[in-house]
């Protein structure tokens, strides 16, 4: 039906001896065009609902994809939360056994320490008793010469 408009119109646009000019063929080329452009306008608008229809199916899936990616997110947040306080709880423990360690090489060293000491002192309070009865030895010998004399002396 629009071949037919087109050659109504071309053949009004020719001059009696039934040849076209160039500014007849030019009109009907552009009228052509624009009718062209009508059609697939109109069909371009079909297009566009079944495109919309696309585009409103896309953005559910954004959304849903979004929604997906949204609960992964908090879900690596709080298994992030949850690693870093046992993290948290491993730490504090080496701590406090590091500390245990610590207190339990100063309590060796100090246990240490008081073993030499009571072990010097052992030693001492062998000394002193072997001083203790060297000295009543010597006095016992001294109150002896002290009776022998007075008793030369007599």
């Amino acid at each position: 039906m629009i071949n037919t408009y087109l050659m109504i119109d071309v053949i009004s646009r020719s001059d009696s001896s039934g040849v076209e000019s160039p500014s007849d063929r030019l009109s009907a080329r552009t009228s052509t065009y624009t009718r062209r452009e009508n059609r697939l306008a109109s069909l371009s608008k079909t297009e566009d609902d079944s495109a919309s229809k696309d585009y409103k199916k896309l953005y559910e899936d954004a959304l849903t994809e979004n929604e997906k990616l949204k609960s992964r997110l908090e879900d690596g947040k709080q298994e992030l939360t949850k690693i870093r306080s046992q993290l948290d709880r491993v730490t504090q423990r080496q701590d406090r056994i590091s500390e245990r360690s610590t207190v339990f090489e100063s309590e060796k060293r100090e246990k240490e320490a008081l073993e030499k000491r009571v072990s010097d002192m052992e030693e001492e309070f062998k000394v002193l008793t072997e001083l203790k009865s060297d000295n009543q030895r010597l006095k016992d010998e001294n109150g002896a010469l002290i009776r022998v004399i007075s008793k030369l002396s007599k």
